[in-house]
């Protein structure tokens, strides 16, 4: 089997300048899949880092295990200080819920074509497509999701091809068709292209 960024640079000859500036690709960054790693994206949205990893340890702290009924279990005081928002604590509840009951089935969604597992996630509250194609790529572990409509993305694809404008959601899937199957690899090149440039010194 050919190395997905070895075939990426022959298709893609800009993708070579991204490893030569930002050394290899690093390693994808896999997480389980489950209940546990779908809450944790809804946690992170729209918060840094920082704060979305010190969340994250009060709610293991003080959820243990990390599982639908636990966290169902929990107060409402609990949750919110573990650091969720009202929000996010019903969209963390309506996934539990769900997995409880039965109506999501995270095992045959693992089994799921790409494009059938994004639709059943996108009908979950507080899974946008962005969300879901995350879970594809970073937990079930997909090779051919292309986030179109992340922020880095779009930036990395408008540096890397010297585009006028940041490219729209349609813009960026048409450029990234070449790269199919191995679409996923190629997003980690963007993004790792992305972040090698904002770690350049001024004038480097």
């Amino acid at each position: 089997m050919s190395d997905p960024v070895s075939e990426l640079i022959r298709v893609e000859p800009r993708f070579a300048d991204v490893i030569a500036l930002g050394g290899p690709l690093p390693p994808l960054a896999r997480r389980d899949p489950g209940f546990g790693t779908l809450l944790k994206i809804i946690l992170e949205q729209q918060v840094s880092v920082a704060a979305a990893i010190a969340m994250w340890r009060k709610l293991e702290a003080a959820c243990d295990p990390l599982e639908p009924a636990a966290f169902l279990a929990l107060g409402d005081d609990a949750v919110r200080a573990c650091g969720f928002s009202r929000q996010k604590a019903a969209y963390g509840r309506a996934l539990a819920e769900r997995i409880v009951d039965g109506t999501l089935d995270l095992d045959a969604l693992a089994h799921a074509p790409d494009d059938d597992a994004i639709r059943t996630l996108v009908q979950l509250r507080g899974i946008g497509r962005w969300s879901a194609e995350i879970y594809l790529m970073f937990a079930l572990g997909r090779t051919d999701v292309w986030p179109a409509d992340d922020l880095a993305i779009q930036v990395g694809v408008q540096e890397l091809f010297a585009l006028p404008a940041r490219p729209t959601r349609r813009e960026t899937d048409a450029i990234s068709e070449p790269w199919r199957p191995n679409r996923s690899t190629a997003a980690r090149i963007v993004w790792h292209h992305y972040l090698a440039l904002r770690r350049r010194p001024p004038g480097a």
